[in-house]
């Protein structure tokens, strides 16, 4: 177990004055046996005049915000504190039917899979195809576990790390073709490789705890802002972590905020202001993770 607070403040600047149309937030965590929410606490500047809580298609928090007051500054400070369970590397008590790739997921498990088994986006020479084959071993057997896992170290390896500030998400073939990505690129690449392959997976955004904030040696890549990465379905385990910035499998570190379908579904602010467009001077997104 280990107790982790998260402190995430973004700022809107103007040059003047504007007005805000409604706020879309998903910044609180989605509790489950591997993490307990124990404090949240929301302060937003200027003063909302509603703040609505609800539950979207996937279950994850969603706060609707309005607002009546123009502003210089639209500020949004999140502060969370949490215990952890999550395991680094754990073994998958895999049925002995997936074990083995290729495998078939249950009639009733199928259904409810649904569209996380599809494929998203076009893929007309291939490249995903054939970047996602390799991992299939010829001269044997191909063991799930170690082919997703390879998967994930391979884009850890073989991929240079690039944080981007503008909003969504390479493609796919994108990220192969310049080899570089942010976390939610290369989530977005595992994700469409694992269906190509058969397998239900679906992103993921939240945060990451980085060691090295505490002043421990080891470090992971993407702390201090958002972080995202992809939960693969694997029958007898359920949905499992892999982080393919980090090229760790397990959820150790990582805090969820959100699951959905499609990496469009799951931005962690989004909303609508009015005036000139030459009034935005510029956003800050600040996130520390730290454990106690």
């Amino acid at each position: 177990m280990t107790i982790l607070n998260v402190n995430h403040v973004t700022v809107y600047r103007y040059a003047k004055p504007v007005g805000f149309g409604d706020h879309r937030l998903m910044f609180r965590p989605r509790d489950s046996h591997d993490m307990r929410l124990l404090e949240t606490r929301m302060v937003i500047s200027p003063p909302p005049k509603s703040v609505r809580w609800m539950h979207d298609v996937f279950g994850n928090s969603i706060a609707m915000v309005s607002f009546e007051r123009k502003a210089t500054e639209l500020r949004f400070e999140s502060r969370i504190r949490l215990d952890h369970f999550g395991l680094s590397n754990p073994n998958f008590p895999i049925e002995d039917h997936a074990r083995i790739y290729p495998f078939s997921y249950s009639a009733e498990e199928v259904p409810d899979l649904g569209r996380t088994i599809e494929r998203h986006f076009p893929d007309p020479d291939h490249k995903v195809d054939e970047w996602a084959k390799q991992f299939i071993r010829t001269d044997g057997p191909t063991e799930t576990q170690d082919m997703l896992v390879s998967m994930t170290r391979a884009i850890k390896e073989g991929f240079t790390y690039k944080a981007r500030t503008a909003p969504g998400t390479q493609t796919p073939i994108e990220t192969l073709e310049l080899g570089s990505g942010s976390c939610r690129d290369y989530t977005l690449l595992m994700m469409e490789a694992a269906r190509t392959l058969g397998f239900a997976a679906r992103f993921v955004s939240g945060y990451l705890y980085d060691p090295a904030v505490d002043g421990d040696p080891e470090s992971r890549i993407g702390g201090g802002a958002t972080h995202a990465w992809v939960q693969i379905y694997l029958p007898g385990a359920g949905w499992v972590e892999f982080d393919p910035t980090n090229g760790i499998v397990g959820g150790a570190g990582l805090i969820r905020v959100a699951v959905a379908r499609d990496p469009a579904q799951a931005v962690p602010l989004s909303g609508d202001w009015f005036g000139e467009a030459s009034d935005f001077l510029g956003m800050d997104v600040d996130v520390v993770v730290a454990s106690e």
